[in-house]
């Protein structure tokens, strides 16, 4: 029987383990941490439970393919809901607009709240349709970095409509031009930061980030996020893949290169195929020491970090919901801090995400649990106490203006995490979220493929590759990587 060796067991590493046991290898995963799903686990505080890590879920169907793929149904072990609000909005000068997943209401309340034609959003939402419709197959469903991948009817057609990508202008411009009204155009330069990256940098295609939710949907599971990579370790277990928690490796194995197995503290096991969910720079540099590594893939700009506040509210807040963004006045010097000055800036938008008000059983009666996340540059050496204090203080004296509350008095309990915490916890360089940022217009094409082009039998999935971060974008890389494999 052919052998598999899957390093990490975030959920793209599951995933890949998952579909590597349908191709009939025999998969071991190794994971350095004692419990599976990397960023996607869930920790308590108290009476609270909190997600740790990615707190929006969105094209359920790549998890469920994964079930049924094995011939099991995905909702007798993995259940979900679909949000009838996606967000809610908030800036400071009080406009409040409320993303509604209906686009008739949703279209009325812009119209509404911002006096925008609904004609106008609509012939936006459209563009950003056609946009991932076209590229889709090309970008997020095959590798870019092999030449069969080009030589279909589909890329061809891509191709054909390049003109329609906008990649030669920045986000922010497209949707300056397009959508004009400035709450408008914020909330859809916001979805930049879906991959790390800035919205007056990164190129106008983009805008099809946001179709994502629009058109398909955002969902919340049962059990939390959390119960997204539980139920994919407890399905891939069920299928006879081996879990080793707890047990970091150290080396991945060259023999006249090609990748021929790993080791770790406890022990060398050999295998036919070792495939990499760890961050693609680490890998390199504590994995395959001997190897020299890509350094024009390897020295790309950082995506964003973020400090996370994790706090457990003593009170019920009911014109939140589950995702809610409180905008900085100044878009741009927000951006311009983090990429360039590398530090955050002192107004800054503020994302809340609260579970509690969709899984009641994460807080105790009459609290929620807040999840606080401002964006910050990767770590380069920063005062992350200093910067982590200042930003406490600014988000909760943000939230007091906007909410009307006095916050300090509501948190019970408290956790931080900051990017060296993020690093050290999930291996992601420099604790950046998603790998190398999309302030490029070539970044899809400059991201680490899913094989090593040095290297036979050795193949990489996850955050820090191909197509790039968030859970869909991680899944698919698992299927492009083990796509590649015979």
């Amino acid at each position: 029987m052919k052998t598999a060796i899957v390093i990490g067991a975030g959920i793209g590493g599951i995933a890949a383990a998952l579909r590597l046991s349908k191709k009939d290898y025999q998969v071991t995963v190794f994971e350095a941490n004692d419990y599976p799903g990397g960023k996607l686990s869930a920790f308590s505080l108290g009476d609270y439970r909190f997600d740790a890590g990615p707190s929006l879920f969105t094209m359920p169907q790549y998890v469920n393919e994964l079930f049924e793929l094995h011939d099991e149904k995905a909702s007798d072990f993995f259940t979900y809901k679909k949000k009838k609000i996606a967000c809610k909005y908030f800036w400071e000068d009080q406009t409040q607009i409320t993303a509604y997943a209906d686009s008739t209401i949703f279209l009325e309340e812009v119209k509404n709240k911002l006096g925008v034609e609904t004609d106008v959003l609509k012939k936006y939402l459209k563009r950003a349709k056609k946009k991932f419709d076209l590229t889709a197959p090309l970008f997020l469903e095959q590798s870019l970095h092999k030449l069969k991948g080009f030589l279909n009817v589909k890329t061809l057609k891509a191709l054909i409509n390049l003109g329609l990508y906008e990649i030669n202008q920045n986000l922010h411009s497209v949707n300056v031009t397009q959508l004009k009204e400035p709450h408008l155009v914020q909330m859809y330069d916001r979805y930049a930061t879906y991959n790390g990256s800035s919205p007056y940098q990164t190129p106008g295609i983009m805008t099809l980030v946001q179709h994502l939710e629009q058109e398909y949907g955002t969902f919340v599971p049962d059990g939390g996020m959390e119960q997204i990579t539980q139920s994919l370790f407890e399905l891939a277990k069920r299928k006879g893949i081996t879990f080793h928690l707890g047990e970091k490796v150290n080396q991945i194995i060259v023999k006249k290169g090609k990748a021929t197995g790993v080791k770790t503290k406890n022990q060398t096991l050999m295998a036919d195929i070792v495939l990499s969910n760890m961050d693609v720079f680490p890998t390199y540099k504590n994995l395959l020491k001997d190897i020299k590594p890509p350094e024009r893939v390897l020295t790309q700009e950082s995506s964003s970090s973020a400090v996370i506040f994790y706090w457990g509210i003593n009170r019920i807040f009911d014109q939140l919901d589950l995702h809610n963004i409180f905008f900085s006045k100044d878009y741009k010097s927000e951006f311009e801090a983090i990429f360039n000055q590398k530090e955050p800036t002192d107004d800054f938008t503020v994302y809340v995400n609260i579970t509690s008000k969709d899984v009641p059983s994460d807080a105790p009666k009459g609290g929620e649990n807040w999840f606080v996340m401002i964006n910050t540059p990767a770590d380069c050496g920063q005062d992350w106490d200093q910067i982590k204090n200042k930003l406490k203080e600014k988000t909760i004296a943000k939230l007091n203006r906007i909410l009307k509350v006095d916050l300090s008095h509501l948190i019970q309990e408290e956790e931080v995490l900051t990017p060296p915490m993020i690093e050290q916890k999930t291996s992601s360089h420099l604790g950046a979220l998603y790998g190398s940022s999309s302030n490029d217009r070539m970044a899809a094409f400059l991201r680490h493929p899913n094989f090593s082009s040095k290297i036979k039998n050795l193949y990489f999935c996850g955050g820090s590759v191909h197509p790039g971060g968030g859970i869909p974008l991680c899944l698919l890389s698992a299927k492009i990587a083990t796509d590649l494999i015979p």
